[in-house]
């Protein structure tokens, strides 16, 4: 038995020392030391030694066990090294080389524009709000006193998500006028951009889904000179002190009375041209007093309070801006066209 695991233990370091991966490391732990391997073999032999025997070979058997595993481990930390070392010729770096530039993003022209018109009505007081996108028809038509005849409310026009009518994408960012003076301690001065869509045909000004930017104001004494006030310092701040603006008389149902704001056309400065559509204007809000019945429909008394509200064009606003030509630019994702900006 003595010359067995003397045989044992020389094979094994042999054939460790010669091993060039982990798993043929793991193979020869197996052979010589697993339950069914050469050393397990030569143990299950110990019955049939003389009593005075065994205690002298299974120290020995002991010592080749504990000879084998140091080397398996020792040369594990070898091929681990010799990996390490391989990887790190393979990967190396020639710092010599020259690096490459690396493409870095810039923000989209139409939040440019959102910022800087966030950043003018906070430091006019108002607050930002933000709402829901799929809005229930009582906070985006009925609360804002649109009747169920309304053309508004047709499936032609919005996109509903339930056969009953009640739930739809909202059409515009009025409904956080509704929001704002249910939550909001009065006098309330809020500002609510975001998402709305409508079933408009795509083209220079136009598209199904879009970005509007509402605004209320509610506390007393409010007049349309305060909401015609307001809207030229936002406009102009935008566009610049000598930006031409007109008002129109207009109608909303949430509004009473009401008006459209126009700023003179930025392609052809009020000449006509295919994008204001030869008129010489550009449409970028709608505004005006809120109707008594929306204030009485939140639980605010019109006889002592009153307010305005307007949305705005977020898509308009940037065409003005930055002088585009064609409303479908912003949405169309042309590298050649955002690296102007």
């Amino acid at each position: 038995m003595k010359e067995e695991l003397e045989t044992i233990r020389k094979n094994a370091l042999e054939s460790i020392g010669s091993t060039k991966a982990g798993a043929d490391l793991e193979a020869i732990r197996v052979k010589y030391l697993g339950k069914k391997g050469e050393l397990t073999a030569v143990l299950k032999q110990m019955g049939s030694l003389a009593a005075e025997m065994r205690p002298i070979m299974g120290q020995m058997a002991n010592d080749v066990r504990a000879s084998v595993e140091e080397a398996i481990e020792a040369q594990s930390a070898v091929l681990e090294q010799r990996a390490m070392e391989a990887r790190l010729r393979r990967e190396a770096v020639d710092v010599t080389i020259p690096g490459k530039k690396l493409t870095v993003g810039h923000k989209h022209p139409m939040y440019t524009v959102l910022d800087e018109i966030k950043d003018i009505f906070i430091s006019m007081g108002f607050e930002i709000l933000d709402g829901p996108e799929v809005e229930l028809a009582d906070y985006n038509f009925t609360r804002l006193n649109t009747p169920e005849d309304h053309p508004a409310r047709e499936w032609s026009d919005t996109f509903y998500l339930k056969e009953d009518s009640s739930i739809l994408l909202r059409t515009q960012t009025s409904n956080m006028q509704i929001r704002a003076m249910e939550t909001r301690p009065l006098p309330i001065r809020v500002m609510a951009p975001g998402r709305v869509y409508r079933k408009d045909e795509v083209d220079a000004t136009h598209s199904p889904m879009f970005h509007q930017i509402e605004g209320l104001v509610v506390d007393k004494g409010v007049t349309m000179g305060d909401l015609k006030g307001t809207l030229n310092a936002v406009i102009r701040q935008i566009y610049g002190p000598n930006t031409v603006t007109r008002f129109r008389p207009h109608h909303f149902p949430f509004t009473e009375p009401s008006c459209e704001m126009d700023i003179q056309c930025h392609k052809c400065g009020g000449v006509g041209c295919p994008t204001c559509k030869g008129e010489g204007w550009i449409e970028v809000l709608g505004a005006g007093m809120v109707h008594p019945k929306v204030l009485s429909g939140c639980g605010i008394d019109p006889e002592v309070y009153s307010g305005f509200a307007f949305g705005m064009g977020l898509e308009r606003l940037a065409l003005g801006r930055f002088k585009i030509s064609d409303m479908r630019l912003i949405f169309e994702n042309d590298v050649r066209f955002l690296n102007q900006f």
